[in-house]
């Protein structure tokens, strides 16, 4: 069972295939896990290395309480981590949702790490869609959560809870998160459903940028957890082309 260990954190990582390595890292309550369970790793394992990470709090690696673990370069570090691990030079990230603030941290902070960039399920200039007196508190969060997708959530005990808020919470840095990713150096490309909340301003920043953009059918957690069968088959041609 492999692990990196990152600022003297332990990040868990599965990989398998064979070729040039995809890293594929999750939304906020998932795991390296929920990548098999869609089909992803299955799909793209017969022509690329799969490595699919669990995020600090998150599956296998541990769950420190300190919110100042979750900030974004410490996470993305995780990510780069794992690709030293792998004496990998360079890799193509796929991050959804979280795991989408997760990659512009890499963007941010390791452009040179990057083969490709794929950032789905995130809105890169607004972040966490806002209520009515800004940014949503993680309890009112944590509540919707638990009534609209219980068995998502049903590994989060009260010990890990703080570290679940600290990670959601972090979400909220967003200053030069569309610069890193526009100077990344790296072909990048958006990703959404179009039920999806971020589907129209992740789409419209692609067109402002000529970047290309995957709408997909369904909602943030549908276009994840039920992938339409083309979305594998555009990822794998993104990274050949890349």
């Amino acid at each position: 069972m492999p692990f990196a260990t990152h600022r003297g954190q332990k990040i868990h990582y599965t990989v398998e295939g064979r070729g040039p390595l995809v890293v594929l890292q999750h939304g906020l309550f998932m795991d390296a896990e929920s990548w098999r369970a869609n089909g992803f790793v299955a799909a793209l394992a017969d022509r690329f290395t799969v490595a699919c990470v669990d995020s600090l709090g998150h599956g296998l690696s541990d769950k420190p309480t300190d919110p100042a673990l979750y900030a974004q370069d410490q996470r993305a570090g995780d990510i780069v981590a794992v690709l030293d691990a792998l004496s990998a030079e360079k890799a193509h990230l796929v991050g959804y949702s979280m795991g989408g603030w997760m990659a512009v941290g890499v963007a941010r902070y390791y452009p040179r790490r990057l083969a490709s960039l794929t950032i789905g399920g995130w809105d890169l200039a607004n972040g966490v869609p806002k209520g009515p007196s800004g940014p949503i508190r993680f309890d009112i969060f944590w509540g919707f959560s638990q009534q609209v997708a219980p068995a998502l959530v049903s590994w989060v005990t009260p010990e890990i809870l703080p570290g679940v808020q600290a990670a959601f919470e972090a979400l909220n840095t967003l200053d030069g998160a569309a610069e890193a990713v526009l100077g990344a150096g790296a072909p990048v490309l958006l990703w959404d459903g179009t039920a999806d909340p971020y589907h129209a301003p992740s789409q419209a920043f692609a067109a402002a940028h000529g970047l290309p953009f995957l709408s997909t059918p369904g909602d943030h957690l549908q276009a994840i957890m039920t992938p339409a069968p083309d979305v594998v088959v555009r990822l794998g041609e993104f990274f050949a082309e890349a």
